[in-house]
């Protein structure tokens, strides 16, 4: 795809960019990386993970390469940042 600006960190595992992405005949905002899983908000390292998710990535520029679905309005895409895989930060 291309580079896109990081406007919000939704959780741990979601954030949201613009411009917005087109796959497959659907077009939206939010981004679900592939390679890692957050916890929830709620749960236990929630609030941790979102908190490492900003620091890392907001207001910065991602690439988002190979885009395999999109699940409730995410596209589950290979986001990378600084030419890095973007799951080899929290591993």
């Amino acid at each position: 795809m291309a580079d896109f600006l990081v406007t919000n960190i939704i959780d741990g595992d979601t954030f949201e960019v613009n411009p917005g992405w087109r796959w497959n005949g659907q077009t939206g905002t939010r981004v679900r990386p592939t390679g890692y899983d957050a916890p929830e908000l709620y749960a236990y390292g929630g609030r941790a993970a979102k908190y490492k998710l900003s620091r890392l990535i907001l207001r910065e520029e991602v690439d988002l390469r190979k885009a395999y679905k999109v699940d409730r309005g995410r596209l589950v895409c290979d986001v990378y940042y600084n030419g890095r895989y973007l799951a080899d930060y929290f591993s």
